[in-house]
């Protein structure tokens, strides 16, 4: 099966020393042009890539996931009691044919048989 999730993560914040007190980040200094900075395009590059979105307020990270080879899906009980992290999405754990693997903070969007 393949298995299609989000991830969130808390927005990380990046100090710069430059900045004096109160001033905010702007657009191009936290998310700079990829090939400006690393000298290629993003999709050239094997990285991880988080898109920061708004929920209830406050700016959080997200990224979507895709595993392949998936043999069971399962949301511990313990991640449906009410989680004090302030994101969405519950821990999932994804079962694949050598490996389990527990991811915090996700959401299921779509699970797919290969085999249909």
């Amino acid at each position: 099966m393949l298995a299609q999730l989000r991830q969130y993560k808390h927005e990380e914040v990046q100090f710069d020393d430059n900045r004096t007190t109160g001033e905010s980040q702007t657009e191009d200094t936290v998310n700079p042009n990829a090939e400006d900075y690393f000298g290629q395009e993003m999709d050239d590059l094997d990285v991880e890539t988080w898109d920061t979105v708004e929920y209830e307020g406050d700016p959080i990270q997200r990224r979507a996931l895709t595993i392949d080879g998936v043999i069971a899906v399962s949301v511990p009980d313990d991640s449906l009691e009410e989680d004090e992290s302030a994101l969405p999405g519950h821990t999932i754990q994804v079962r694949t044919a050598g490996d389990i693997e527990t991811i915090a903070n996700a959401e299921i969007v779509e699970i797919q048989d290969e085999q249909s």
